[in-house]
């Protein structure tokens, strides 16, 4: 029988099986965390791709590889394949009993996922927008109930570190789109993602992850970790024989990369690497910041893990900093158990301004994917640009995993302009459209020259090193007019 996906995720908060129940709650240190068969949402793999479009003949489907996974979840896919049908519309459903109900998709997803239904269980009969919880603690009748949720009978987030219900419903959502068991907010994407390596990565474990990766995740993964005797591996993101040779030589605890990854936009085969990883039973994490679950879901290509730093496309408008990691639900509950000592919480109303966002999320990447695709092949073909690093560019080196695992490829560029470092800063400085500032998946279009707004203290050889270019661009698109974006950007290379 097919998953009810929507009754599953418009669950009021009190209905998330006590989310602090201290009874129940996970409480390892991430030495030893079981492998179990998860509830992995296989109907959202497919509405992705009904409404996008696969880029290939081949749909991503609830992985097998996961060897312990595979024979729980592996008749779902059997059952929805059999029971999917088409309406009038031509618009995908899956049968529930009597009833035809649709499988939404990622702009449905988007407004209603994680709030459709769910507020009536929670007392608010009038309200259409979530309302921001603005409270740090949570009260109890007697001390009969206090009793009854101290030994799980109750539920309550108890205090405003361990949860707040404007977050939950962003949780849900974000739960909705990524087709994941559980999901937790965090004040920031290096939040999620430091939280999770310390939570997941035992003293003395070992890491695999990828050269071309961001600089602070770098920074933390060589410089705090190495503190608690945790060694990395770092392979290119397209080297499969060095992760073979990684999980032979040593007992990895962790994959951990960016797909695709930041700056070079490389892809890497989220599939192919969690086959690999299966064997030696390594969790395998994916920043999918750039992809977003519009383009890409990570957790049905097999990974564990997917993290995001909501601050970019999640929230759209630059205006907020947030995180989460979403994925099974006994490894988000051991990154909440560290979460909640260290205390990386959201606060309500940036929970509000990120679940605001989200409601627009499936508009503006479509939006953002066009753009980004059209001037990616205009600038190819300018005399003035050397190179152009985008997944949707048949010269891509990542370009035949991106077409297998992504329905859209984002949208944000990397290009090397024909000229030295103070020759491409010219063509930004006559960039009059975008701004120039670290971030990128906003309405607005922003532009930097990685070596000065994020190496620029490295020198030459470390930028060398780390594989970043003088020439270098990243320009992220905004919502703005495709053919305005390229006419600003013609006329600035007409001056250089």
């Amino acid at each position: 029988m097919a998953l009810n996906y929507r009754n599953h995720v418009c669950c009021s908060f009190y209905e998330q099986s006590n989310i602090r129940q201290k009874g129940a709650m996970l409480r390892s240190n991430g030495v030893s965390l079981p492998i179990r068969a998860p509830r992995y949402n296989t109907q959202r793999v497919t509405a992705v791709y009904a409404e996008n479009g696969p880029k290939s003949p081949q749909q991503p489907t609830t992985p097998g590889a996961r060897t312990l996974r595979a024979a729980a979840v592996a008749p779902q896919v059997e059952q929805l394949a059999a029971s999917q049908a088409t309406n009038g519309r031509g618009d995908a459903t899956h049968q529930n009993g009597n009833s035809a109900e649709p499988v939404l998709r990622p702009s449905t997803l988007t407004v209603h996922g994680g709030e459709n239904k769910g507020r009536l269980r929670q007392g608010l009969l009038d309200s259409l927008t979530t309302p921001i919880v603005q409270t740090s603690t949570y009260t109890f009748k007697n001390t009969a109930e206090l009793i009854a949720y101290q030994e799980g009978r109750h539920g309550s987030f108890e205090y405003g570190r361990y949860g707040n219900p404007t977050a939950r419903v962003v949780e849900e959502k974000i739960m909705a789109l990524e087709g994941a068991e559980d999901c937790l907010l965090s004040s920031s994407g290096m939040c999620s993602a430091t939280t999770m390596l310390l939570a997941l990565v035992p003293q003395g474990g070992h890491i695999v992850t990828t050269t071309d990766c961001y600089r602070r995740t770098r920074q933390f993964i060589q410089t705090v970790l190495p503190k608690m005797n945790i060694s990395c591996t770092v392979i290119d993101p397209s080297d499969i024989k060095g992760l073979q040779r990684a999980l032979e030589q040593n007992k990895v605890s962790l994959f951990f990369s960016e797909s695709p990854t930041n700056p070079y936009l490389r892809c890497v085969d989220i599939r192919k690497i969690s086959e690999l990883c299966a064997a030696t039973d390594t969790i395998v994490c994916i920043d999918s910041t750039f992809a977003t679950p519009v383009n890409s879901l990570a957790l049905g290509l097999g990974a564990d893990l997917v993290i995001h730093s909501a601050t970019k496309y999640l929230a759209g408008h630059n205006d907020v900093l947030a995180g989460a990691i979403c994925g099974r639900a006994d490894l988000v509950e051991a990154v909440r158990s560290m979460h909640n000592v260290l205390g990386g919480v959201i606060d309500a109303h940036a929970s509000y301004l990120l679940l605001r966002g989200m409601k627009t999320l499936g508009l503006r990447v479509e939006h953002q994917n066009r753009s980004a695709m059209e001037i990616a092949q205009r600038l190819e073909a300018h005399p003035k640009i050397s190179r152009v690093h985008y997944p949707g560019l048949p010269s891509h080196p990542d370009h035949n995993i991106a077409v297998q695992q992504m329905s859209g490829f984002g949208g944000v560029i990397s290009f090397e302009v024909k000229g030295d470092l103070w020759k491409t800063a010219a063509f930004i400085d006559n960039c009059q459209l975008p701004y120039i500032a670290p971030s990128l998946g906003g309405v607005e279009s922003l532009i930097e020259q990685p070596t000065v707004i994020s190496y620029w203290d490295q020198g030459p050889e470390k930028r060398a090193e780390y594989g970043i270019k003088d020439n270098l661009v990243r320009f992220s698109c905004g919502v703005e007019h495709m053919e305005d974006i390229w006419a600003d950007m013609q006329q600035a290379l007409e001056k250089i």
